[in-house]
């Protein structure tokens, strides 16, 4: 019994540091579903990127909280492309103008984003995550599953070196 209590202690720890109870470690990474339109790439699918490190980055061009991430992901896009990195941007708008994809191209270029952006206009790939953040970033390890999460900003060093363990194995 008192086995039984610290387990669901655990999981209500969990599930109240996270806010609800995303794609967990271990799980099969989500495809991207429902993409409108994929920029910088022609259309990505999880089975075409089976024996890379993939970091899945969900962001919007206005959220200040993502513009603030944005120079971090390209560096580890630089930094880690040509060991088996690949970076995808999955654009999910929180406002209607936000959809429009000459502004999300607008702001591809502003930023100097060279990854590929998924425009997620639907919520399709957001909810096959069943994520609730911006930034939000999931790390897919080379087996297709999901090794890592982080939600906001900070902990960079934190997800480099995830990164970096996941392209050493």
């Amino acid at each position: 019994m008192l086995k039984t209590l610290k387990k669901l202690a655990l999981a209500t720890v969990f599930l109240t540091s996270v806010g609800h109870a995303a794609a967990m470690p271990n799980d099969p990474a989500p495809e991207f579903t429902g993409i409108e339109k994929w920029l910088n790439s022609a259309p990505l699918t999880m089975a075409q990127l089976r024996g890379k490190v993939v970091l899945v980055d969900f962001w919007t061009y206005t959220c200040i909280n993502c513009i603030h991430t944005i120079p971090y992901v390209k560096r580890w896009h630089e930094k880690y492309k040509d060991q088996g990195l690949t970076v995808v941007g999955v654009h999910t708008p929180e406002f209607p103008f936000e959809r429009l994809e000459t502004n999300v191209k607008q702001a591809i270029e502003r930023f100097g984003i060279t990854y590929p952006v998924a425009q997620d206009n639907r919520y399709a790939t957001w909810k096959a995550y069943s994520n609730l953040y911006w930034p939000a970033f999931y790390l897919i390890d080379k087996q297709g599953r999901i090794a890592y999460t982080h939600f906001g900003e900070g902990r960079y060093e934190e997800t480099e070196a995830a990164i970096q363990r996941l392209l050493a194995q």
